[in-house]
């Protein structure tokens, strides 16, 4: 004998928990469109975390040099501070005012004698093989394009005057009152994990203050040496060629590299000859200084894979021009040091 079944309410809306097909459809697109709005934002906000970043590295730099001004003279550190900010912009004023005329004489005479060492480069280059590849790689189409590539790769988010002064306001708030932005961090931070947060950030301002020292110094000697060296070889506007190859010594790798351009140009205007000992004394220079003064310095702060180093610099080239590859040394010690901290020592940690 049949039986009347009620249906109940599962086999009347067998699907009533779960998403329809279009549902599901239109929350993919929801979540990818979603991805890709914060990607752009990211994108567009990473450049304003850089010069935080750069910021936070001239602050670190004041309070380094008050430092050690509060350690020679034992003076409040108010007062420390003070002579570290002002004393920085006295000394690069000073600075200006004594080599800025002959600094900008030999701009000029550089800016003259380009043309003639490009042609000069150019005839050099047409009497081999390997040269006339080079010239024909560099004509019409191609040189245009890598000129469209450098002026991107240079170009900044407020232009370079306006970074520059957000990157020194940035920095003097940071440096007047530090504790305000750092103490802002910790209280993001849970009640037990507060003791790593300040791990963290002393390690952090440990390795950027290892950096700094490190890349000043070595600024300093790459001027120095290679402005003798240049000197004794009668190279024209040698002192613009040794400040232009300690200012791109802030570009590791590639820095080097490009600031021997010009003086090798310059010394083939000369002879083949004074060309190679140019080029002997740069790679000198820069050895001496890469390989032998900059790791004593550096010898406490994180150790950074050369490999390591290059694909950081190359990815933040890409991203963010010029400001990326300065920052990408910087940038990458942060990285490591959250990895080591977050990750290694926890998966490392003994039962």
């Amino acid at each position: 004998m049949p039986t009347n079944r009620k249906p109940t309410a599962e086999s009347e809306t067998p699907t009533e928990k779960e998403l329809t097909y279009i549902q599901k459809v239109w929350h993919t697109v929801a979540i990818v469109a979603l991805l890709v709005v914060v990607i752009l934002i990211a994108r567009v906000a990473f450049n304003v975390l850089l010069m935080v970043l750069a910021g936070i590295l001239i602050s670190v730099y004041f309070h380094g040099l008050g430092d050690m001004i509060e350690r020679k003279t034992k003076w409040k550190r108010r007062i420390c501070m003070i002579i570290s900010v002002g004393g920085s912009f006295i000394i690069l004023a000073l600075l200006f005012w004594f080599m800025g005329a002959k600094i900008s004489k030999q701009i000029a005479v550089l800016s003259d004698s380009l043309p003639q060492t490009v042609n000069t480069a150019k005839h050099k280059l047409s009497e081999t093989t390997l040269g006339n590849k080079v010239l024909s790689y560099l004509s019409d189409d191609n040189s245009d394009q890598m000129f469209a590539t450098a002026k991107q790769f240079f170009s900044t988010s407020f232009g370079v005057l306006g970074d520059l002064y957000i990157i020194l306001f940035l920095a003097i708030f940071f440096t007047t009152s530090p504790n305000l932005y750092k103490d802002g961090i910790i209280k993001l931070i849970p009640e037990d994990k507060k003791e790593l947060g300040h791990c963290v950030i002393d390690r952090i301002s440990y390795a950027l203050k290892g950096w700094l020292k490190g890349m000043m110094l070595s600024m300093v000697l790459v001027f120095i040496l290679l402005g003798i060296g240049l000197g004794i070889m009668s190279i024209p506007v040698a002192l613009v060629l040794a400040l232009l190859t300690g200012l791109l010594k802030l570009i590791p790798n590639f820095g080097s590299a490009a600031a021997m351009v010009p003086g090798v140009l310059l010394a083939l205007t000369i002879s083949t000859n004074t060309a190679i000992i140019v080029a002997l004394i740069y790679v000198v220079t820069q050895t001496i200084v890469s390989y032998i003064v900059t790791p004593l310095i550096q010898k406490r702060m994180i150790d950074l894979p050369p490999a390591l180093t290059i694909l950081a610099q190359v990815l933040m080239g890409t991203l963010s021009g010029v400001l990326g590859v300065i920052l990408a040394v910087p940038l990458l010690a942060i990285v490591m040091i959250l990895v080591d901290e977050l990750y290694v020592k926890k998966i490392n940690k003994p039962a």
